[in-house]
């Protein structure tokens, strides 16, 4: 039996194959499992049971630009999720003409990244973002049941508008609430689309008077909220993905600050400004946290 204890460390990567496929290192995965050695009749013994794999060649050709696409996506959010937007979108351009929309709305996706980085001018920022408003509208119409392409409509809509003025931006507010609904309906666990309407709530209930008087004249009914509505999408998002966003933390101490929850606000706040910053809306959350919280103490 001393010459299969070697056989240990292939078993483990074979069983763990179909988990990892979930998981983004699914691709660095299927190519090692592709470069194992296998014994050419491999039986296994154990606890009284024989399990036989015979090998068997597939009749299915294998997809290489499915693969090759996983692979894109896969690369693309690792370095997303790193904050190099930049890189990201470089990478995702050259795929552009592929008409694919998890690889369009990645684009879109950067692009309103990258113009929320404080290296580029108002204008780079502008076009980055009616670049990713261009392509979003594109694939709005074929794409119903995505909730992705109904959340970065609502984000890029909402930063398009706020280019063209405070008057744009008011009228547009029920049409990117609709779209945050309709990817919360969609995917009701995804942390970010319920910060998004989070924020939503929390931007209504800081309007100032002169942008209300606006909203009084464009609506019959003017968009209402309070910190309490806000409060909960704050929750269900931490909920759901604990500290995944520096600004959700950010907000959740602001919130209970507004309601008089001041154990609450501090230890939300704590979070927020010792968050491990990475973008820079990682770090106006840092700075405006400890701002905050010095005024508590």
């Amino acid at each position: 039996m001393s010459r299969y204890k070697n056989l240990y460390p292939i078993l483990t990567k074979v069983i763990c194959f179909s988990s990892d496929l979930l998981k983004p290192n699914r691709i660095k995965v299927a190519r090692e499992i592709t470069q194992i050695q296998f014994p050419r009749n491999l039986i296994f013994i154990s606890t009284g049971l024989a399990f036989l794999w015979p090998i068997k060649k597939s009749k299915e050709p294998i997809d290489q630009e499915k693969l090759k696409k996983l692979s894109v996506i896969d690369d693309s959010d690792e370095l997303f999720e790193n904050g190099h937007y930049e890189e990201c979108y470089n990478l995702l351009k050259n795929y552009e003409e592929n008409q694919d929309i998890e690889i369009q709305w990645r684009i879109c996706r950067a692009l309103y990244n990258m113009a929320k980085e404080s290296k580029y001018n108002n204008a780079q920022k502008k076009d980055f973002i009616f670049q990713a408003y261009e392509i979003i509208c594109k694939h709005l119409n074929n794409n119903e049941n995505n909730f992705a392409v109904h959340k970065w409509y609502a984000l890029i809509l909402d930063a398009k508008s706020h280019h063209n003025g405070i008057k744009e931006r008011i009228q547009q507010l029920e049409n990117v609430k609709k779209h945050m609904d309709l990817a919360v309906t969609l995917n009701p666990n995804d942390a970010t689309t319920l910060h998004m309407l989070g924020e939503w709530c929390y931007q209504i209930t800081e309007m100032p008077w002169h942008q209300r008087k606006i909203a009084e004249v464009l609506f019959a009914s003017p968009p209402h909220s309070t910190y309490e509505d806000a409060l909960e999408y704050f929750l269900r998002a931490e909920t759901i993905q604990p500290r995944f966003y520096s600004v959700n933390l950010l907000r959740l101490g602001i919130c209970y600050h507004k309601l008089g929850k001041e154990d609450q606000a501090k230890y939300y706040l704590k979070l927020a400004a010792s968050y491990p910053a990475k973008s820079n809306d990682d770090h106006l959350a840092n700075k405006e946290a400890a701002e905050l919280l010095k005024k508590l103490k």
